[in-house]
C-alpha cells in the first residue's frame, strides 16, 4: 500500500512539474514543406512526434504478424500433409507385410506425393507389384525409385537383381549384377551371386566366390562348411559325368583346388576315389585310400577297396586281412575281405567273409554277393534265400499285407493257370 502511495505521489509530482515548465515555456515549433506549414507548441510536436512514432511500429508490427501468419499457414499446411502421407506409408507397410499387395501398393504411392522421401515408398510399391506377378510396373516403380534418390541407385539395382532372383530369371539377375560398377563391394550381391550360382549348379564360379563369401563372413562357418564341401563334391562329380568319358586329368585338377582340411572328409574321399575307381585310376585309388587309412580308419574306403583291381592279388588280400586284428567286428571290411577272396578264387574264404558280413550287418548287397557266390557254388536254393531276402530289405516301404499260410495244391494252381 505504501509502495502504490509513494508511485502516485512522485507520478503527481512530475505531472506539476510538467505542467509548471509548459507554463513558463512553451515554446516554437514549425514544420514547413512547399505551400503548407504547422505551427504548434514544442511540447504538442514531441506529442505529435510520439504518436507519429508510434503509429508506425504498430503499423510494421500488423504487417509482421499477417506475414508471419501466412508462413505459419503454410508451415502448417505442410507439416500436416506430410503427416498424412506418414500415416499412408505406414499404412501401406501394414499391408504389405500382411501379404495385400494391392491395398499397400495403393497406399504407399498416395503417400509418395507428400513425403520428403518417397524412395520407401516407391520400393514397397515395387515389391508389390513382383508379387502381384506385374513385371513392367515393377521397372516403373523402381525407376521412380532412383529418381527420387540419386545415390540409392545400387541398393536399387541390387533390389532389381534379388527380384528376378526370386522369379528364377536367374540371367537377368546375373545381367543386372555385371552391369553393376562393383557389385562385389555389396554384402547383398555377393548373396545374390552364391543363389544364382547355387541355382544354375554353376559349382566353377560357386567355388571361385567362396573367398569373398569368406573373407566378409556372410555364412556361418559351419554353412561355409557346408557350402565348400558340396561345391567340390559336385565339381568332382561333373569332371566324369554320366555319358562322357571320365577324364582323370580332370579329377586330378580339380582334387588339386580343393582345400587340403577337406580331402580329409570321408565323404570327399568316398567320392573321389569312387571317381577314380570309375574312370579306371586303380593305382591312384589305391594310394590315396591307403594314405588315408594310415590316418584315420574310414570303412566306406574300406569297402572301395574292394573295388581296386590290383595284378597282386594276393599281396593286396594280405594287406586288407591285416587290418582284420585292429578291426574284426566291421562288417565293411568283412565284405572287402570277401571280394578280394572272390577275386584270389578262394571260394570257402570268401563265403565264410560274407556270411561273418552278413551276421554283423543286413543289406542288400551282402545278401546279393552271397546268392551270386553261393549259384556258382551249385546251392540255388540257399542263394534264391539270400536274393529274396536283398530284395524284402531294398525294398523297406512295403505295407503290410496277410500272406498265404500254406502253398495251394498243384492241382489248383494248375486250374489257375
Amino acid at each position: 500500500m505504501r509502495r502504490i502511495f509513494t508511485i502516485v505521489l512522485i507520478a503527481l509530482l512530475l505531472g506539476v512539474g510538467v505542467v509548471a515548465l509548459i507554463e513558463t515555456d512553451p515554446g516554437y515549433v514549425l514544420v514547413a514543406y512547399g505551400n503548407y506549414t504547422l505551427e504548434s507548441s514544442l511540447w504538442v510536436g514531441l506529442l505529435l512526434l510520439f504518436a507519429f512514432v508510434l503509429l508506425t511500429y504498430l503499423v510494421m508490427r500488423l504487417v509482421y504478424r499477417l506475414i508471419g501468419g501466412q508462413r505459419s499457414l503454410v508451415s502448417w499446411l505442410g507439416t500436416r500433409k506430410a503427416h498424412h502421407a506418414s500415416r499412408l506409408t505406414n499404412r501401406g507397410l501394414v499391408y504389405f507385410l500382411e501379404g495385400h499387395w494391392q491395398r499397400a501398393r495403393r497406399q504407399v504411392l498416395r503417400g509418395a506425393s507428400n513425403n520428403e522421401a518417397p524412395l520407401i515408398n516407391y520400393l514397397l510399391a515395387a515389391r508389390a507389384s513382383h508379387h502381384l506377378q506385374e513385371p513392367g510396373m515393377v521397372s516403373q516403380y523402381l525407376g521412380a525409385a532412383a529418381d527420387s534418390d540419386a545415390t540409392a541407385v545400387d541398393a536399387l539395382e541390387l533390389v532389381d537383381a534379388e527380384i528376378k532372383v526370386h522369379a528364377g530369371q536367374y540371367e537377368q539377375a546375373l545381367a543386372v549384377l555385371d552391369n553393376m560398377s562393383d557389385a562385389g563391394r555389396y554384402p547383398r550381391g555377393l548373396e545374390l551371386r552364391r543363389a544364382v550360382y547355387t541355382a544354375q549348379q554353376d559349382w566353377d564360379k560357386l567355388a571361385g566366390l567362396l573367398p569373398q563369401l569368406r573373407k566378409r563372413k556372410l555364412l556361418s562357418p559351419d554353412q561355409l562348411r557346408d557350402l565348400e564341401s558340396s561345391c567340390y563334391r559336385n565339381l568332382l562329380q561333373q569332371s566324369v559325368a554320366s555319358g562322357d568319358a571320365p577324364s582323370v586329368d580332370d579329377l586330378h585338377g580339380i582334387w588339386q583346388r580343393v582345400p587340403s582340411d577337406l580331402k580329409q572328409e570321408d565323404e570327399m574321399l568316398q567320392a573321389y576315389t569312387g571317381l577314380l575307381l570309375r574312370a579306371g585310376d586303380h593305382a591312384t585309388a589305391e594310394k590315396v585310400i591307403l594314405r588315408a587309412l594310415k590316418q584315420e580308419w574310414h570303412p566306406a574306403l574300406v569297402r572301395q577297396f574292394g573295388y581296386v583291381e590290383k595284378a597282386d592279388l594276393p599281396k593286396q588280400l594280405a594287406l586288407a586281412e591285416n587290418w582284420l586284428s585292429s578291426h574284426p567286428e566291421d562288417p565293411e571290411l568283412l565284405l572287402c575281405l570277401g571280394r578280394l577272396s572272390a577275386r584270389n578264387k578262394l571260394w570257402g574264404k570268401a563265403r565264410d567273409y560274407f556270411e561273418n558280413s552278413y551276421r554283423l550287418q543286413r543289406s542288400p548287397e551282402i545278401c546279393a554277393e552271397l546268392g551270386r557266390l553261393l549259384t556258382g557254388l551249385g546251392e540255388p536254393k540257399v542263394a534264391a534265400a539270400y536274393f529274396r531276402e536283398g530284395l524284402l530289405l531294398s525294398e523297406s516301404g512295403l505295407p503290410q499285407l496277410p500272406e498265404p499260410e500254406k502253398l495251394l495244391p498243384l492241382s489248383q494252381r494248375l486250374a489257375r493257370s
